[in-house]
């Protein structure tokens, strides 16, 4: 063979690795693009992204194409090596040009262009998809055959081709790709999002102001002690009832009464007659429902009631939207757990405090699918009301007991395991 002939396939080799590099690294760069991204950028007009959504409508053609073109040119390429390795080697050439050419095409035609296409999608797919383009049209009968017998291969094992898997995202997959949106999404909007995400695990329940905390007007009092009340509250809403807040009246807005204060004119008719009728909210209400039930009924509070009819709370608007951007008023301070740390690493807190407030403080994991508050945790755990001195432990929670009365825990020192050196008196949940 001379040597002109010789260059020629050397440099026609050459050209179908090439060729076997573009088809390996379009195929990875095609499957690699973010589909949510990619329908994004289609939306928006760019020609690239909707060649490649249009390709990958029908995926069967694309990597019929792709695959036919692959391996027409890996074969020729494998022939052609053959013929050279013979030339030069004889006999000998056939295994030199098996090994030589498999790891040439490895290198050249498989790893290095597919582990590219891996890290730089767009930069692979956008310009490769003009080309499998014309060749999808070029090779339709081939790959319309080919694509045939796969399919009826893939139905004789029970696969049907026709079915396209589901793009779309669960809750948990969504709030998995906020997480790692990384430094394209701030801190900040990455958690109102994951708050959005997470309306529908929370109840009223777990976000209510518990009826002994709520501020009310009691029209049994005298009219002095509840004008004091309404001249000195930080609340704009409040229930209106009597004796007790199971007989409650209504929900008066400051706004109403205002001038009837102002000019000393308040009367327990005048305030009857400014109250709202009172908006019942079931307690096992999700979130993410209530939050379009207080959108519908146009308002900003509900008193919280359990299966039996009984009050039990209220919740506001306030509290609620506090859940997606975070705490935006220093009214929730008035009801926040009292968390006092210390120098040895552990945590003070009152039992009353909330136990999803005390693991948004301090990063902590407590359970909090029963009770809503530390007392509550401790007691169930305990199945008594303790005494002072006594320790628990709760999962890695170390509990000790500082002070409680008839009735309730008033206080507690809490830290994890390994975190304190104190001693413990450990009682098994």
């Amino acid at each position: 063979m001379d040597d002109l002939h010789s260059s020629y396939l050397l440099g026609l080799l050459i050209f179908l690795i090439l060729c076997s590099a573009f088809f390996s690294s379009s195929e990875t760069g095609m499957l690699s693009l973010n589909r949510y991204r990619l329908k994004h950028m289609a939306k928006e007009g760019h020609k690239g992204a909707k060649r490649v959504s249009g390709l990958l409508s029908r995926p069967d053609r694309l990597l019929g194409t792709i695959l036919v073109g692959n391996n027409v040119v890996n074969i020729l390429a494998a022939s052609i090596a053959t013929v050279l390795a013979v030339d030069i080697w004889g006999e000998k050439g056939i295994a030199i040009a098996t090994a030589g050419l498999t790891i040439v095409v490895l290198i050249f035609g498989e790893i290095t262009p597919k582990t590219l296409a891996a890290l730089r999608p767009e930069l692979v797919a956008f310009p490769a998809s003009r080309v499998l383009s014309l060749l999808q049209r070029l090779l339709y009968p081939v790959v319309w055959l080919t694509s045939a017998i796969s399919s009826g291969l893939l139905r004789l094992l029970g696969v049907d081709p026709s079915q396209r898997s589901n793009d779309s995202l669960s809750t948990e997959e969504l709030r998995s790709v906020v997480r790692e949106s990384g430094p394209g999404m701030p801190k900040n909007r990455q958690d109102m999002l994951l708050g959005i995400l997470n309306l529908e695990q929370v109840t009223v329940n777990d976000i209510m102001i518990p009826r002994n905390e709520v501020t009310g007007i009691n029209l049994d009092d005298d009219l002095d002690s509840i004008i004091s009340l309404l001249t000195n509250t930080t609340h704009t809403r409040l229930p209106v009832f009597r004796n007790d807040i199971n007989q409650i009246e209504g929900v008066v807005h400051m706004r109403q009464i205002a001038r009837l204060l102002t000019h000393n004119e308040l009367s327990k008719d005048a305030l009857l007659a400014a109250c709202n009728e009172p908006y019942f909210v079931p307690e096992s209400t999700p979130l993410s429902t209530q939050l379009i039930n207080f959108q519908k009924e146009k308002r900003r509070i509900g008193i919280v009631v359990d299966e039996y009819g009984d009050v039990i709370g209220v919740v506001t608007l306030e509290d609620l939207l506090e859940e997606i951007v975070g705490d935006f008023s220093n009214q929730s301070s008035l009801r926040s757990p009292d968390i006092h740390p210390q120098d040895d690493g552990t945590q003070v807190i009152d039992g009353a405090a909330y136990i999803r407030e005390i693991n948004k403080a301090l990063d902590w994991h407590l359970p909090c699918d029963g009770p809503k508050t530390l007392n509550g945790l401790i007691t169930e755990a305990l199945e008594n009301i303790p005494e002072s001195a006594v320790c628990l432990k709760i999962g890695p929670y170390r509990l000790e007991i500082l002070q409680s009365s008839g009735n309730r825990v008033k206080s507690v020192r809490v830290w994890q395991a390994g975190v304190s050196a104190l001693k413990e008196q450990s009682v098994e949940e």
